[in-house]
């Protein structure tokens, strides 16, 4: 069994409406409430970090499946939405929407096309992070195949 271990490092200097810093090996951003819950909205915050993290999971997960399946690949992207239900004055990170948009070269197949579906099903179902909030966060696919 292998294990991978990552590490985040925040510093913050108290308060609700203050900012603060985290730093991992590869990010180093200040972070803060977002505006649209009455925070400062000064660097990012855990909503976009929790929907950063699913979709370049999920994305990275389709990217691998697709050059693995060896499909004509042209062009890839990603848009992915985060919905936050308030009730009551409790915050509950509801549903994450990915809408990938993934076209093959003109000569692809209907066969290749059809493969491509699954695997824009599958990739979410692989991921990791998909894997990790599971049962938490439900997640929705949209996509856009050609």
């Amino acid at each position: 069994m292998a294990e991978h271990h990552f590490h985040l490092k925040a510093t913050w200097p108290g308060g609700r409406n203050n900012d603060g810093f985290i730093e991992t090996e590869n990010l180093k951003t200040k972070i803060s409430i977002p505006t649209e819950m009455d925070g400062p909205g000064i660097g990012t915050n855990p909503d976009e970090m929790l929907l950063g993290a699913a979709a370049t999971c999920y994305v990275i997960t389709l990217a691998a499946m697709i050059e693995r399946a060896e499909l004509p690949l042209e062009k890839m992207g990603l848009d992915s939405e985060g919905i936050v239900d308030v009730t009551g004055g409790v915050f509950t990170y509801k549903k994450i929407i990915h809408r990938p948009h993934v076209t093959l070269n003109q000569d692809a197949t209907e066969e290749q096309v059809n493969k491509l579906k699954k695997l824009v099903e599958k990739a979410e179902k692989s991921c990791m992070i998909s894997r990790a909030i599971q049962g938490n966060v439900e997640i929705e696919l949209e996509a856009d195949i050609r």
